[in-house]
């Protein structure tokens, strides 16, 4: 059993004894309010780029995507990355083994030549969930999505949303300056095929509630846990989350 396995039993476990939804408190991510002051980037520099419709339609004809499989804080993780940079980032999912994940990817780029590369995504892995301002942050990685031209904005919209903070479905309407367009956004993050780097998981319901997530909801919750702790410390460094929450 992997940490990340053993978080979501504690997960459950709490589910089941408690009820209901964590709080935004023991997220460590009440202060979403970083929306209103100046542009935040996303942790790591990312150059997000759409693919082109000709590259949507000729379904990557010509290329050669790199993907494997590395482990994560949050369980194994399938990481590819075309000539125009990550193409696709998922988590297993439970049941699901390598040759299904490898179908999605698939599926994205049909006429694509994939090519299995563990090592490449490991070292992938480790500049993505490395400490901010390690020299694993040094260089920026380059995204590449698919999408229409509203959900590339939904996703350019979701690098401002800094680690450890969230936003509501309508808030990021807000930010897009569609503030009923909240079922469209939801629909957009539906489609992000890049966990993680695309912070969707940083969404959450009007109510406070939590939410789906495509690759589970105890996988949400827990990348938020981990980004607020590291947030807290972060802002106190030397001290635990627990001491700067107390004050």
């Amino acid at each position: 059993m992997n940490d990340y396995e053993r978080i979501a039993r504690i997960i459950r476990f709490i589910d089941t004894h408690r009820g209901g939804q964590p709080s935004l408190e023991v997220l460590g991510a009440a202060h979403a309010a970083g929306l209103s002051g100046p542009g935040r980037l996303h942790d790591l520099a990312l150059s997000l780029e759409a693919a082109t419709p000709g590259e949507i339609k000729s379904g990557g004809e010509g290329w050669m995507l790199s993907a494997g499989f590395a482990d994560t804080p949050f369980g194994a993780c399938l990481i590819a990355q075309s000539p125009r940079g990550i193409c696709h980032v998922s988590f297993a999912q439970e049941g699901q083994g390598i040759e299904d994940a490898l179908a999605v990817l698939q599926q994205d780029w049909p006429r694509a030549v994939v090519r299995r590369d563990d090592k490449a995504a490991r070292q992938l892995a480790q500049r993505m969930f490395a400490p901010p301002g390690g020299q694993a942050h040094a260089q920026s990685l380059r995204v590449l999505v698919r999408g229409s031209t509203f959900q590339v904005r939904v996703w350019r919209a979701l690098l401002q949303i800094p680690a450890g903070a969230l936003v509501s479905y309508g808030g990021l309407a807000g930010l897009l300056d569609r503030p009923s367009a909240a079922r469209a956004v939801g629909s957009a993050l539906a489609r992000n095929r890049i966990a993680f780097l695309i912070p969707c998981h940083r969404v959450i319901r009007e109510t406070g509630v939590v939410g789906e997530y495509r690759w589970g909801n105890e996988r949400k919750r827990a990348i938020l846990a981990w980004e607020g702790a590291r947030r807290a410390s972060e802002a106190a460094p030397g001290r635990s989350a627990e001491e700067v929450k107390g004050q």
